[in-house]
């Protein structure tokens, strides 16, 4: 069994009496981590008889706790509960009375945010974010077979290639193209299909709504509003450009999104096994994205990913921003890096306020002190590196 980074911040929040919301893309183990916990009651929207008693009467849970009749708050687990979210407000009840202590798991946050405030109860619900395994949780040495095959946890865990495409189709076909579909309540199923391989295909690239819009057919508004709903249920991350500086007039406000899994980004894109040394390459700026990203995450820090890029002049892949600190990173898909490929990092350096200089993420085995405030990390460090220069 892997342990999950989280899962020890999140047992000293349970064992103080805190209710916890975790929230995670399907598959990521969410299910696998609350079963570790001992709880009164166990209730599962995933099935649809349970999901329509609680549908018809989302009060049910207050009897249900009262005829437990416990002298302490009941412990309980809700699972899915986006797929009931007229629940939360009895769990807010139950909660507020001292009656019940919650572990509630979704897999996304679109109904919630529509229907339901999760702040409503500051101090009480402790938020936790899950996504497919991390390097720091589950060593690869095969980076090909991360970018490739992605790192959900059943998918890393099999050695078998003919069951990780199927795991990959099944995941694809019934999850993103179905209950996203019935989520979201799209109508218009040819186009979010077309759509969804199209944002595949040019994650991690300067998203352009109107330039899908035009190759899909669609309007610039549902091309956004598509995107929203990527977001909205987890299976994309929206990275917005930094955009303040003193010296450029130009720099790039469109945002990036990458896919939380590479596998699944592959499969929707409909790309085969043998990509090119160039789409390779942007698989591998990708990927590091993501590991940053589920860093920041599991470590529940206050820092958020963005990037860097006038047209003109340079760009910078990844900076980490942090108290209004910055960390840029260059990521490079070779183990040899050239002195022209610390350019743009230079001129970040000398713009913005970088406290440990910038890195340079790359396939090689050793650090290397490239200058005097700039690094190479090999890409299997980063967790240990990011560590050590304590980004808060």
């Amino acid at each position: 069994m892997v342990k999950r980074i989280i899962f020890d911040s999140i047992q000293r929040m349970w064992s103080k009496g805190k209710s916890i919301l975790l929230l995670g893309p399907r598959q990521t183990g969410k299910t696998t981590l609350i079963n570790k916990f001992d709880v009164d009651l166990n209730i599962s929207f995933l099935s649809t008889r349970i999901r329509i008693d609680y549908e018809r009467n989302p009060d049910l849970i207050l009897k249900e706790v009262a005829a437990l009749k416990l002298k302490r708050p009941a412990r309980i687990i809700i699972d899915e509960v986006q797929k009931v979210p007229d629940i939360m407000d009895p769990i807010q009840k139950l909660i507020d009375d001292k009656k019940a202590q919650f572990f509630i798991t979704g897999s996304s946050a679109r109904k919630l945010k529509m229907q339901t405030d999760i702040n409503l109860l500051p101090g009480r619900v402790i938020y936790y974010r899950l996504d497919a395994f991390s390097i720091e949780e589950y060593k690869v040495n095969d980076i090909i077979d991360l970018l490739y095959y992605g790192s959900l946890p059943e998918i890393v865990l099999t050695d078998d290639i003919e069951l990780k495409d199927e795991l990959l189709r099944s995941y694809v076909e019934i999850y993103l193209e179905e209950e996203i579909r019935k989520e979201a309540q799209i109508r218009n199923i040819p186009d979010f299909y077309e759509f969804l391989e199209l944002a595949a295909q040019r994650a991690g690239e300067i998203t352009s709504y109107s330039g899908i819009a035009q190759d899909v057919g669609l309007s610039h508004v549902t091309v956004k509003s598509y995107y929203e709903i990527l977001e909205s249920t987890l299976i994309a991350d929206k990275i917005n450009p930094i955009i303040e500086s003193k010296k450029r007039k130009k720099l790039i406000r469109s945002p990036r999104y990458l896919f939380f899994d590479l596998g699944v980004r592959r499969y929707s894109a409909n790309e085969g096994l043998h990509l090119p040394k160039s789409l390779e390459g942007k698989v591998f700026e990708q990927f590091i994205g993501q590991e940053i990203i589920r860093y920041i995450r599991s470590n529940k820090l206050k820092s958020s990913l963005s990037f860097w890029q006038d047209p003109e002049v340079a760009d910078v892949d990844w900076v980490i921003v942090s108290s209004k600190k910055y960390y840029p990173i260059e990521v490079k898909y070779t183990d040899k890096i050239k002195t022209s490929d610390l350019k743009h990092l230079r001129n970040f350096i000398q713009e913005y306020d970088c406290p440990k200089g910038g890195m340079v993420i790359y396939t090689g085995r050793n650090r290397i002190l490239l200058e005097e405030n700039i690094i190479a990390i090999p890409w299997s460090q980063l967790p240990e590196y990011l560590d050590e220069i304590k980004i808060r």
